[in-house]
């Protein structure tokens, strides 16, 4: 499997409308604050987005509304992953992304047979308080050695620049929130990521 190396995550639906356009092909829509039927309303209206523009969606924890709505990828951090149905995921074909910070974490989302495991924070970052140190580019070429052939994701601090660092280190794929969300300008933002990554594709 192959992922788009710009890997764009947003928390509304709201952000599609304004960055698909923008040339985003790979998606994870992570809402952490909505009731049932907000939710499952913006991940219809992401999957519907997302096919008319021809990009990849990813759903965030949600995975049963991903199954119902007919989605095809969700994304899971590890308390999550603890108490999945990871048959009912399987079965359901969805394809499943998995977050790593640590050796311990790793091997627990190398045992659910991902699609692919996403490491973080690779650089310090404003999104949330971590109990882990930035990674550094270094532990990218760990993680993907020991990883094999799955893609790997590499999440936290990013910018276009820091970007293409990690896809040289190994990432298939970088990740990015606060670079685009909190910029003036998101539009001319996302067209900076799309145009920085586009040589790994």
């Amino acid at each position: 499997m192959k992922l788009d190396p710009f890997y764009l995550i947003v928390d509304h639906v709201d952000w599609l409308r304004r960055l698909l356009p923008c040339g985003v092909k790979l998606v994870q829509l992570r809402v952490k604050e909505a009731d049932e039927v907000d939710l499952r309303a913006q991940i219809a209206e992401a999957h519907d987005l997302c096919r008319r523009f021809g990009a990849q969606l990813i759903v965030n924890d949600y995975w049963r509304l991903a199954l119902e709505l007919g989605c095809d990828f969700v994304h899971l951090g590890q308390e999550d992953l603890a108490v999945a149905d990871l048959a009912a995921i399987r079965r359901g074909g969805l394809k499943l992304g998995l977050s790593t910070h640590d050796e311990a974490e790793l091997t627990t989302a190398l045992a659910a047979q991902p699609d692919y495991i996403a490491l973080g924070p690779v650089f310090p970052t404003l999104l949330k308080k971590m109990p882990w140190a930035p990674q550094g580019l270094e532990k990218i070429g760990l993680w993907k050695s020991k990883i094999g052939g799955l893609p790997l994701v590499a999440i936290g601090g990013l910018t276009p620049e820091r970007a293409v660092e990690a896809l040289r280190a190994g990432a298939q794929s970088a990740a990015v929130v606060t670079d685009i969300t909190l910029n003036a300008d998101p539009e001319g933002r996302a067209r900076n990521w799309v145009a920085a990554t586009r040589p790994f594709v």
